[in-house]
């Protein structure tokens, strides 16, 4: 027999005083309103196209897209390129059509997994006063699994998108695949759950993140 998440919670809670406390304190961090960004990564034509659910997730982006824009919290697009399939300036590595940056929105581009890796983003971060970041985008197990754990830990609360990102399904070595969707779900959890000081992560539908 599986628990719910809840229940497992009140578990948790009535066992061990500490959890009960760190819940709590989630709770109650929630409540207080820190100056949030969103950042969607890597939603170029040559990512985008391959990943699992590609449509659902696409609209799951442009609508916490929307969200954003309607609540005033900056976008901020971060693009890839490479030396191979995301050659810069090259059609794959264009961002999909349903996604343009408004004149005033920030574009950063990287060459790594994270965001943060050898580009100014922290700093424009902090330029804008930003403490939080809503995170969406493409690859889940590269781009936005990177991204996720360097935000937090540069300390920025961080709330994952959790069906406004996506990737492909990965062939390990041996033969093994992990499913696409096994992806994205555990990286859910593990944003569900994790623990690092000072920070708070929240994962919900790109709906129902709070702006």
């Amino acid at each position: 027999m599986s628990l719910s998440p809840g229940i497992l919670s009140l578990l948790l809670a009535a066992s061990c005083p500490v959890f009960a406390l760190a819940q709590d304190s989630r709770s109650a961090g929630q409540a207080t309103r820190s100056k949030s960004a969103l950042l969607v990564v890597d939603a170029q034509v040559g990512v985008v196209s391959g990943i699992w659910e590609s449509k659902r997730v696409i609209a799951n982006i442009e609508t916490i897209v929307h969200r954003a824009r309607a609540a005033g919290v900056p976008v901020i697009w971060v693009q890839h390129s490479d030396d191979d399939e995301l050659k810069y300036g090259s059609e794959s590595w264009k961002l999909a059509p349903n996604f343009v940056p408004a004149a005033a929105e920030l574009v950063i581009h990287k060459k790594y997994n994270s965001s943060f890796a050898n580009t100014d983003l922290d700093q424009k971060l902090k330029a804008l006063g930003i403490s939080r970041l809503v995170l969406a985008g493409a690859a889940t197990n590269w781009c936005i699994r990177a991204t996720a754990y360097a935000a937090v830990d540069r300390g920025y609360d961080l709330a994952l998108a959790s069906d406004a990102h996506s990737t492909e399904s990965m062939r390990l070595p041996g033969g093994t695949t992990v499913a696409a969707e096994a992806i994205v779900a555990e990286l859910n959890a593990v944003f569900e759950w994790i623990s690092v000081p000072n920070v708070r992560t929240e994962v919900k539908k790109a709906s129902d993140i709070a702006f």
